[in-house]
């Protein structure tokens, strides 16, 4: 009965040998409950997602065995430019039953099912995930779009080569499970492995932490695109507190003013890529992202995985600063560009 909390992974720096491997998924982690009629959708956090996808539960009502419960990842899939969506995905969780209809068809989410935790009257949360994985391949043979199997291997050599395919198609790296393992709710007990990249950025602005005005939150950073307009493209965030207050002093001569500033109203308004979008949260109301503005003078080398569009995906880590760098030579030409991969060959297992 839900909730059930997911099995999770932990960070690893290689590809582990001798175990079996998915592709990791940039979606919402769900454990999906399906008792007849009913279904029931649970997020990562346990809280109930049931309503906002209202195309998956059809999906699961006319694809799941009759009483099952199936872990997995809700995607949106962004045909055109066949990529996964993270941020049309977020989206979709909205307040208005009318606006949640709108979107179930114009952004329709897939359901990426991993593993098996129970079948009819059975638990199987005790058994091996090589037996669940078979019950689960079984359990979903005649299974068709929205609904889909994650691939998996237990060959390294294909790992490596998803490793480095997948990512053009908006994956996420992979996930190392052992044959052996048993369904652990809330237990990092799975691996995943990630891209690790790093890139010169310039730093453009930051936002107060919250406790208080004298210690920074995040630092903003920006990457030059091809007309020379500096776009935001995510945040440093990490610092020890002793580490956030010596920043806040050593970044005050660079504060300025918005006026000339690459991230003023002007920016914002003509449609560029500024922070100010995010200045409203929709996810926290009461949270204030507004920022200082500094001078595109400073600028830092940071670690990321990998780019969601034009920006960074997550929050990226501070590696160092780079005196040597001219702000200007800061531009998208110096990222990695990923392996075009048709997403359509991830879901069929490439």
């Amino acid at each position: 009965m839900p909730p059930v909390a997911p099995m999770l992974a932990k960070p690893v720096k290689d590809i582990p040998a001798g175990q079996l491997y998915e592709p990791k998924w940039d979606g919402f982690r769900s454990i999906v409950f399906r008792d007849g009629a009913e279904v029931e959708i649970g997020s990562r956090n346990e809280k109930p997602m049931t309503r906002y996808f209202p195309e998956v539960v059809e999906a699961v009502l006319a694809n799941f065995p009759e009483r099952a419960v199936i872990d997995g990842e809700i995607v949106v899939a962004d045909t055109a430019r066949n990529t996964l969506d993270f941020e049309a995905l977020q989206q979709r969780i909205h307040p208005a039953a009318s606006r949640v209809t709108m979107l179930s068809g114009k952004t329709p989410a897939s359901f990426i099912a991993f593993d098996l935790l129970a079948l009819g009257d059975t638990d199987l949360t005790g058994r091996p995930f090589e037996e669940r994985r078979a019950l689960l391949e079984e359990a979903l043979a005649d299974a068709a779009p929205p609904v889909h199997l994650t691939p998996l291997t237990k060959d390294g050599d294909t790992a490596r080569r998803w490793f480095e395919q997948f990512e053009g198609a908006g994956l996420d790296g992979l996930i190392a499970k052992q044959p052996d393992l048993l369904y652990q709710p809330d237990k990092r007990v799975m691996s995943k492995i990630k891209h690790e990249r790093t890139c010169d950025c310039v730093v453009a602005g930051y936002r107060v932490h919250k406790s208080g005005p004298d210690a920074i939150g995040s630092i903003l950073l920006g990457l030059f695109d091809d007309r020379g307009v500096l776009a935001s493209v995510g945040v440093v965030g990490a610092f020890p507190m002793a580490r956030r207050k010596e920043l806040f002093a050593e970044l005050q001569p660079l504060v300025t003013g918005f006026e000339g500033h690459p991230w003023n109203w002007a920016a914002h308004e003509t449609g560029e890529r500024t922070p100010r979008k995010n200045e409203g949260s929709r996810w926290n109301a009461g949270k204030d992202l507004s920022f200082v503005p500094l001078r595109p003078e400073r600028v830092v080398e940071v670690r990321y995985d990998y780019m969601e569009g034009v920006r960074f995906r997550h929050t990226a880590q501070f590696v160092r600063w780079r005196p040597d760098r001219d702000p200007e030579s800061c531009t998208y030409e110096q990222l990695e560009r990923p392996v075009s991969f048709d997403l359509a060959e991830v879901l069929t297992g490439g």
